[in-house]
């Protein structure tokens, strides 16, 4: 058995006083794609900042590739390979499609899935029409799929999802299930924070469910089967 690509067991989280994640754990194979589910506030998107060390964390083990992240900086975790998609995006609407691509370009990462120009577009055939559009000129979902791809030119090897899917419409939810699905076929490993069951059923191996910052007893349910399984 390879090792995890993501592996996280017994992570803390807290905003300032306020203790946010509980003894969370969770892992994410190489070229596997798991959601993590539940309600708003339920601490989908704290465990996103968590992993990445946006936000005060303790974990018994948090490691990317075998390497253990626990204690390293935001930018150090992004150099090891892991790309992020926020919630809000965080595309700068100043600059074009292009010059935001051009800040995200790293070279390719031995054992991840290349992004050069080519690739990228046939994923995202629309931005190609559009490189000199700013991003503050773009629909909600083109401005998801900028962020999409943003995160992609980084050549990551870990992708981690925060809300896709949130404030767009039901087509461009579709046209992103089938880019996931692309970029997992690739090789990619994807962790979805999410509440769109439908579209998570659509891409993903694995559910972790959670709820008021702890995984749901039962919580982890493989495809293809109705049956919660324990960790």
């Amino acid at each position: 058995m390879s090792r995890p690509m993501l592996e996280i067991e017994g992570l803390d989280a807290w905003y300032g006083a306020a203790r946010i994640l509980f003894d969370l754990s969770l892992t994410v194979a190489r070229g596997e794609a798991v959601a993590l589910i539940g309600p708003n506030g339920a601490g989908k998107t704290t465990t996103m900042k968590a992993i990445m060390g946006l936000v005060r964390r303790h974990a018994r083990r948090l490691s990317i590739d075998g390497q253990d992240v626990a204690t390293l900086a935001t930018f150090r975790i992004a150099r090891l390979g892991v790309g992020y998609v926020p919630e809000d995006r965080r595309i700068f609407t100043d600059l074009t499609v292009a010059e935001n691509l051009a800040l995200a370009r790293r070279p390719a990462r031995a054992g991840a899935p290349a992004w050069d120009e080519a690739a990228l577009f046939a994923l995202f055939p629309n931005l190609a029409g559009m490189l000199d559009r700013p991003g503050g000129q773009m629909s909600g979902g083109e401005q998801q799929m900028l962020a999409l791809a943003r995160a992609l030119v980084g050549n990551p090897a870990l992708l981690l999802l925060d809300e896709p899917s949130e404030g767009v419409a039901p087509i461009i939810v579709e046209q992103m299930i089938e880019t996931i699905r692309s970029m997992k076929a690739r090789g990619l490993s994807i962790l979805i924070s999410e509440q769109n069951i439908d579209l998570c059923n659509a891409i993903c191996d694995r559910t972790y469910e959670i709820e008021h910052g702890a995984l749901r007893p039962g919580g982890l349910v493989e495809k293809n089967s109705s049956r919660p399984q324990n960790e």
